[in-house]
């Protein structure tokens, strides 16, 4: 590990004075061990877990979570609960308690790939770490790698639960910087990898991200799930995973969200799906053909061809549920 400074930042203007080395330090359950491993340096951290970080109503009648906000309060708040339990199960689903407790919403979203290439800085050639070197990934183990948005060069994916449920509920994240306060919608932030695979956000030089807002819970919203298929039952990265909302009536879907985990370098927002489902009967035959049309744009690699069957059935199986029929 190279050596750096620390220090703990007061208040957002002092965070934001740092020096174009440093980097902000949330709950340090990812950036660390990254440090560790010499896939990433700073010349200085400035921890901001410790900036004041709140849930509450916003005037519309949405969320606005403070990026310091740790994942085990935002899980368990009764109006995250009641309004978005897709949202309080993604995280529940996410790695272990100690992390949980550790782990703030701002570094959540922040995050970078578990590809195992992508940590090997010793033996792997991997372009998001060092670009141009080569994806050894494309025809090596590649079971938990991308089906999505993929290019050639990379097929990693995104790690995070909690991001493929806000995608789905159409979060908006809010950033502050030297050139002053922004906002960008979940959807947009994370990047496609294309030819710059390192490029991952839309996050510039200097910026913070210091909340994210839900909007008003619709329907869709309330009757919504979480589902995370993987290797093993608990404190491990999906394979695939389907953060889904549906409203029906009259025996009709009136209104879908879908968004996927593990398929992609950025949580997926199943747009084509969701378009072809509206107005439909909401029956199971229904949910595995919207689920098949957007998966048309899978490109699946030599590890794991199995993810695209896997997620069109969890989609299927996703909103089976809610809307009331046997899976």
């Amino acid at each position: 590990m190279t050596p750096f400074a620390y220090r703990t930042a007061s208040d957002r203007a002092d965070a934001l004075s740092a020096h174009s080395g440093a980097r902000f330090l949330g709950g340090g359950t990812n950036l660390v061990d990254l440090l560790r491993q010499n896939v990433e340096s700073a010349a200085e951290l400035v921890d901001v877990s410790r900036l004041p970080g709140s849930i509450s109503e916003t005037v519309n009648g949405g969320l606005l979570v403070g990026a310091s906000v740790k994942n085990s309060a935002l899980a368990a708040h009764p109006l995250v609960r009641s309004r978005y339990p897709m949202l309080s199960r993604a995280l529940l689903a996410g790695a272990s308690a100690q992390i949980r407790n550790m782990a703030t919403v701002g570094g959540n979203i922040m995050q970078r790939t578990r590809c195992v290439y992508f940590y090997d800085a010793e033996g792997a050639r991997c372009n998001k770490r060092q670009p141009g070197s080569g994806c050894d990934a494309i025809g090596g183990f590649n079971r938990y790698h991308a089906i999505l948005g993929a290019s050639e060069d990379c097929v990693a994916t995104h790690p995070s639960d909690m991001c493929v449920a806000l995608t789905a509920l159409d979060a908006v994240v809010h950033i502050a910087g030297p050139d002053g306060e922004r906002t960008v919608a979940l959807t947009e932030f994370h990047q496609l990898p294309g030819a710059t695979p390192h490029i991952e956000t839309l996050l510039k030089p200097g910026e913070l991200i210091t909340a994210v807002e839900l909007p008003p819970a619709g329907a869709s919203a309330t009757h919504s799930e979480y589902r995370k298929v993987r290797d093993r039952s608990s404190y491990a990265f999906a394979l695939i995973s389907v953060a889904g909302g549906l409203e029906v009536v009259d025996g009709k879907v009136a209104d879908v969200r879908i968004a996927l985990g593990g398929v992609a370098a950025k949580p997926w927002r199943a747009t084509r799906a969701e378009a072809a489902l509206k107005g439909l009967p909401a029956t199971r035959e229904n949910f595995l053909a919207a689920a098949a049309e957007e998966l048309t744009a899978a490109r699946p690699l030599d590890g794991n061809a199995f993810k695209v069957g896997l997620t069109q059935r969890t989609i299927a199986a996703v909103l089976t549920s809610l809307a009331g029929e046997r899976a």
